[in-house]
């Protein structure tokens, strides 16, 4: 059995992966780590997970004692990179934040407001978009789990920009849940205000759009990307917006897609609009298109603490270590 850790095991993500590794039959949970709760157990805080761990919130700074074969960083920004220096070379570690996803310091300390502490560390993770980076993501010790908005960008766009069936820019219309915001309200985020509203923020400037230009953007390819608060807890509902050159229509579009994801066991195509309904609590990400005189509208669905971070993260886990897959991740998503 893998003995695995969490630091920040309080926070939504945290606990989804809680509940992901205490049923993947690998793993054995032994260590989580909490800021606020520190010397409370888990199940008082979650009593989902009661009677399935005794175990209690630990401090961070007992990381050092502990003998674990893996690690996942669920804490805020700019807390896994002064972690992650004081962690053993063996021990395999799965950052969820976005601490070392993006390779350019300026760029990091531009989007994220923080000065990137360690760049020489960050060269050393693996940007960890299965689908994508599976190769690279084989036997790899350190792995930076991608952030939601970028998973369901990037999985609907990247195969076209390989095939170069696009032209001009991509205007990308991002829907997100309460949830994304994190277990701590805040004015912008608490759950009463965006119950029955809706509205766009962090206009050219949300902390996931280098990411997707590292993998997607390009002079003759802008991507304009606008995130939404939407009346909802849990999910990611992207609409996609270009024009596919010539010569190009939706039967092409499809095959392109069929035959990229052939071997992605969580990524679904769909005919026309995806339903959010049907990926959430799972880690399945669902695609679809739509196409008129040119013009081309692909959608991706995704659940964000899932596919969006806790599903992918244990996903990265089974491809480094050369599992199956989709171990520990065989949920059926819950409907409706």
């Amino acid at each position: 059995m893998l003995k695995v850790g969490i630091a920040g095991g309080s926070g939504y993500s945290g606990t989804e992966l809680t509940g992901i590794l205490l049923s993947h039959p690998d793993a054995e949970l032994t260590w989580l780590s909490s800021g606020r709760y520190a010397g409370e157990q888990v199940c008082s805080l979650y009593p989902h997970l009661k009677g399935l761990t005794d175990l209690s919130f630990s401090t961070v700074s007992s990381i050092t004692q502990q003998d674990l074969d893996i690690l996942f960083l669920a804490m805020p920004h700019g807390k896994a990179m002064e972690l992650a220096p004081q962690l053993a070379p063996e021990t395999m570690v799965i950052d969820l934040s976005g601490d070392f996803r993006i390779s350019d310091p300026a760029v990091f300390s531009e989007y994220y407001g923080i000065e990137m502490k360690a760049p020489g560390l960050q060269r050393e993770f693996v940007y960890g978009l299965s689908e994508i980076n599976r190769e690279k993501i084989r036997g790899a010790r350190r792995i930076a789990n991608p952030g939601c908005f970028a998973t369901a960008t990037i999985l609907a766009m990247y195969p076209l920009y390989m095939k170069g069936m696009i032209e001009g820019p991509v205007y990308v219309d991002a829907k997100t849940g309460s949830s994304g915001s994190g277990r701590n309200p805040k004015p912008g985020t608490h759950h009463p205000r965006r119950s029955s509203s809706f509205f766009g923020y962090k206009s050219f400037a949300h902390q996931h759009l280098p990411e997707m230009t590292q993998l997607l953007s390009g002079p003759e390819n802008p991507l304009v990307f606008q995130t939404h608060s939407a009346p909802m807890v849990r999910g990611i509902f992207s609409t996609h917006f270009m024009r596919l050159k010539e010569g190009y229509g939706i039967d092409d579009v499809t095959e392109c897609f069929e035959q990229f994801y052939d071997k992605a066991p969580f990524v679904r195509w769909v005919e026309g609009s995806p339903d959010l309904s049907s990926v959430l609590h799972s880690n399945y990400a669902d695609i679809g298109a739509a196409e008129k005189d040119g013009f081309l509208i692909i959608w991706s669905a995704i659940d964000n603490l899932q596919k969006g971070a806790a599903g992918q993260a244990v996903q990265n886990m089974n491809i480094s270590l050369g599992l199956p897959e989709k171990k520990g991740l065989e949920r059926a998503p819950s409907f409706p």
